[in-house]
């Protein structure tokens, strides 16, 4: 095997967060992806697989590797049938420039992973990803349809197929949609497409944290009803103040179709709102989530002088409030800054940690005991390596843990890919 050195700035990124390595192989194609891994397994060599580099900081626990196999130069779109409304791409095509893409044939992929600019669809679909609009869209295994996968011994197989209506049996998709790169190398994604929509609008309600009792009820007389919010981002007031200029608690209600239903479920909204609620309209929605979906860190954005660490946190859809609450009471108590927004409608949080690195590993071991002792979970998905030895980043052992763990070691006996990015190690 040929290598090729990281340069100086990947280099110290490799040293803070791990999960690559300064050994770095650039293959062009997928039979040059195939010969790498097949070599590396045959001689017992171990491979880091990374595309944008975005999530170097999620998971591992492994201090490093003998080659890190980019997947940078497979970029681009390979087959596009608009009739179809079906794409598949190349693992190392940024979200960016997927949408802008489909743009122009008024199609997008409905997924919102955070910094579209730099994270590849390869990673987005390893990592399973999604944003707020997951309420209305779902993840990123609920679009893609087919997949080409290296295994560990250089075989290539295809998963599903390249038309929605392709699954007979097992969807094999979901055996890899977000297993981490562990069990092969997505050379290429086939993904179902749905049209842009045809107007949209952000309307946010805020409230002062003595009114949050009406708009959790508010939220569950919104489900109620006909109208179909593409997210229920709840934010608590310190992110609040960044977005907004305002510290208090904020309910992004996100909505996409034809003009004269938009306004519609506006003026419902309005007319149902909570008493105490101040309600405000923002018309240019593109602009807002692209600020948004910049704030959180990831190993290409982590430039601050303090520690960040970042947490998806999942619980009942109404247990996002008593978890964003935990977070203020930190906010107040701890020597650590945290900023939170979570789905009210699908119970995904994202939480954002800054400061010491004492502060920040002990605030995020006890959101994660809070939202376990409350029947749910929390995983580290943003931590340089050295924070992430002294915690259990993919939190409590699942009873599903052991059938993961054969079906890794049926694949990949060697753990030639990716070994202990995942879950328990694996």
């Amino acid at each position: 095997m040929d290598e090729i050195l990281l340069e100086g700035s990947l280099t110290e990124l490799a040293d803070r967060f791990g999960n690559i390595t300064s050994n770095i192989l650039y293959p062009e194609s997928e039979k040059e992806v195939a010969m790498m891994v097949k070599e590396a397994n045959k001689v017992g060599k171990k491979l880091a697989i990374v595309s944008g580099g975005t999530k170097l900081g999620y998971g591992g626990i492994k201090p490093e590797y003998d080659f890190t196999l980019s997947l940078k130069k497979l970029t681009g779109i390979v087959e596009h049938t608009p009739g179809d409304m079906t794409v598949t791409v190349k693992p190392g095509t940024t979200m960016q420039t997927l949408q802008q893409y489909l743009k122009q044939y008024n199609q997008m992929v409905p997924l919102d992973p955070a910094y579209a600019s730099a994270s590849t669809i390869g990673g987005v679909v390893s990592a399973n990803e999604s944003g707020p609009k997951r309420l209305k869209y779902g993840a990123a295994r609920d679009h893609v349809i087919g997949m080409r996968i290296v295994y560990p011994d250089g075989k290539i197989i295809r998963t599903g197929g390249k038309v929605v209506k392709n699954v007979a049996g097992y969807d094999m998709n979901k055996l890899f949609i977000g297993a981490m790169g562990t069990l092969g190398v997505i050379t290429e994604i086939t993904l179902k497409l749905r049209p842009l929509p045809k107007y949209s609008s952000i309307v946010t309600l805020s409230v002062q944290e003595d009114a949050l009792h009406d708009l959790k009820a508010f939220i569950i007389q919104l489900q109620d009803s006909t109208i179909e919010p593409v997210s229920l981002e709840l934010v608590n007031p310190m992110l609040s103040k960044n977005l907004f200029h305002k510290e208090e608690y904020h309910l992004i209600i996100a909505l996409e179709d034809v003009k004269k239903a938009v306004l519609f479920q506006e003026a419902w909204i309005d007319e149902n709102k909570p008493t105490k609620a101040m309600m405000n309209v923002l018309k240019h929605s593109e602009d807002f989530w692209t600020t948004f979906n910049e704030l959180t860190p990831n190993s290409q954005n982590d430039f601050h002088d303090t520690t960040s660490g970042v947490m998806k946190v999942g619980t009942t859809n109404m247990g996002v409030f008593p978890l964003l609450q935990e977070c203020d009471r930190l906010n107040l108590e701890s020597n650590v800054q945290i900023l939170a927004h979570a789905g009210a409608g699908h119970g995904l949080s994202t939480i954002i940690f800054s400061g010491l690195p004492e502060n920040v590993v002990q605030s995020i071991r006890h959101i994660q005991t809070f939202s376990e002792e409350s029947g749910g979970y929390g995983i580290v998905k943003h931590l340089p390596f050295e924070l992430r030895k002294h915690l259990n980043t993919w939190g409590q052992q699942k009873d599903s843990f052991y059938l993961m763990k054969g079906i890794k070691q049926k694949i990949d006996p060697k753990n030639t890919l990716n070994e202990k990015r995942f879950i328990g190690g694996i």
